[in-house]
Formats: structure tokens, sequence, C-alpha cells
């Protein structure tokens, strides 16, 4: 197949690509670099250096003939959403539209899209499935859900088969080291973790030890971005083969307390790692797991990588080299 991966210099998209490579596929990564860096970039695949707010390149992109497209170009940091909800309405959905127009003319009728399980918002029980309320707390989350409703009436009106694909937490890297990409600004635990540990982050700040858990810190759910990437490739397989859209979640099903995280980083880096406690943040909730019962029966897919060694294993490789 000849796949075109829309933000695959990011760090989850250079996975993606890295993934389609492995299995013999064509590549092309379109990509603004904006978030996403050259160094993820792989010399077997093609390179278009562009933005899905400029339709004539995407156009241009597409018209090279695709069998399907892989969407993860959407800005995902939902605090930023909070504030600067303009950016993420252009961006997320002006962009997506932008990208099903073109794919529409260019015939490219194979779409996998990166969601989030933010469009679910708090959890309302423990695993969350595909049939959990759909109920986005932050603009991001919205967003994702919005682009979901979207590819619903592409389908509809234009015959466009789509994969939405659910996660939470995207951590490690490319077990064989061909990834090495930083993340700019990082929002989530590993790679604050890893920032402590290699000197470039003063302290590890948890957020409440006294949560109804084992050990006191929140649980959330991690999967290894290289499983994610597999599922990405399962999925256009599946939307070939079977001819029918397709929405799951992606979870490890175990997750991994704070406590965890850190303790186990201590023991695999030998460093100190300095953390405080701080108060618990506004609307928390203490346990957050997903259920991957959908993706294993329609995709064959399940975790393989995302326990917590292999996790911080892999990502402290990637940072102990840049620091």
């Amino acid at each position: 197949m000849n796949v075109l991966v829309i933000g695959g210099a990011g760090y989850i998209g250079s996975h993606v690509a890295r993934a389609l490579l492995d299995k013999g596929h064509g590549v092309t990564v379109f990509d603004d670099l904006s978030s996403g860096c050259e160094g993820n970039l792989f010399d077997e695949a093609a390179f278009v250096h562009g933005t899905i707010l400029n339709p004539g390149a995407l156009a241009e992109t597409m018209a090279g003939g695709f069998d399907a497209l892989i969407h993860l170009a959407a800005f995902k940091a939902a605090n930023e959403s909070m504030t600067h909800p303009e950016k993420y309405s252009v961006n997320n959905i002006t962009g997506t539209i932008n990208i099903l127009n073109c794919a529409a003319a260019a015939g490219v009728n194979t779409v996998v899209f990166s969601s989030s399980a933010a469009v679910y918002g708090a959890p309302h029980y423990i695993p969350i499935d595909e049939d959990h309320p759909l109920n986005p707390e932050n603009y991001y989350g919205f967003t994702k859900l919005e682009i979901e409703r979207i590819l619903y009436w592409y389908d509809k009106l234009k015959g466009m088969r789509y994969a939405a694909l659910r996660y939470l937490n995207a951590a490690g890297y490319d077990a064989a080291g061909r990834i090495r990409g930083l993340e700019r600004n990082p929002a989530n635990l590993l790679p604050i973790i890893m920032e402590a540990a290699a000197g470039a982050r003063e302290k590890l700040e948890v957020f409440g030890d006294d949560w109804d858990t084992p050990d006191g810190t929140c649980i959330r759910d991690y999967v290894h971005v290289s499983d994610l990437a597999e599922a990405h490739v399962l999925a256009i397989e599946y939307l070939i083969e079977k001819n029918r859209n397709l929405t799951v979640n992606l979870g490890s099903e175990t997750g991994i307390s704070v406590k965890s995280m850190l303790e186990t980083a201590r023991s695999i880096t030998g460093r100190p790692i300095p953390s405080i406690i701080s108060g618990r943040r506004l609307g928390d909730p203490a346990r957050v797991v997903s259920t991957s019962s959908k993706a294993r029966e329609t995709l064959g897919w399940q975790a393989k990588l995302s326990n917590v060694e292999t996790l911080i294993e892999s990502t402290w490789r990637v940072y102990s080299e840049k620091h």
C-alpha cells in the first residue's frame, strides 16, 4: 500500500511511519514540523513540508495517489486548548476539513484518525469502553469528538471509510532506537520524569498521594507508542479488507500509578529524581483505565510492550543520549 502519514514527523506519527515501512508499505510524510522534527524522518519515506491549513499543498500531495491516509496532525495539549480554543478550532477542525476535502477530491477513501479517550471526559465507570458516555471536559477532547462526527458524515456522504482510534497516554520509544526526536514542551508524566532524571527539570510534582488507590497516587493507562503504531497499520488493513468503519479504544487495561512510574524510573536510571507532593488538581480522577476487548476482537491487537519497565527503559535511552 501507499500511505500518506499526516503529522508523520511527530512523536506518535514517526512510530506509525516506521511501522508501515517495516511492513513494506510505501510512506509519504506530510508535516509542518511545528511539533515534529526532521530527525524523526526516514530515508525510505518521502517527505512533504506542508501545513494542513494549506489546502493547495494537501491537494498537490494527494494527487500523487494514495491507498490510505493517517491523520495525526491535531494539536493535543488539553490545558492549552482551554486558554486558546481558537488555535485548536483552526488547526484541529478546519485542518481536518481541509484534509477530508482534498482526500475526497483525490479519491483517497480510507482514513485512520488518531483520536483520544478525552472524548469520554471523566470516567463514569472503569474500565472505559466504547459505549461510555461521550462528554469531553476540555476543548481538545471536544475537537477530537467533532472530528469523529465529521468523519461519520464524510463516510455517509462521500463513502469515506474511517477508523477512529481512541487512546490515553502514549509512552515509550522504538525498541531498536531508530527514533530519537524528543517531544517539545511535554506535558505527560513519563517525559517529565525523564527530564528530572536527566537534570533538565528541577523536580517532579506529584499531585496528591491520598487518592483511593493502592499507593495513594493516581493511576493512568499508558500504551507503548510502538503498540499504538501497530494498531494504525492494522486499522488500515481492516478498513480495506472489511470495508466498514471502526471506532476502538486502545489501552493497556492495567494502568500504572505515579508512584510506581517514579520508583521504577529511579531504579532503571540510577538517578534520585527529586519529587514533591502537591495538592490534588481539580477534576483529576483517581484512576483511568481503558478496555481493549473490541480492538482484540476486530484487529487482533493487544498492548505487548506496555509494561512499566519497557516504557521507561526505551524512553531513558533517548533522554540519556540527548541530555
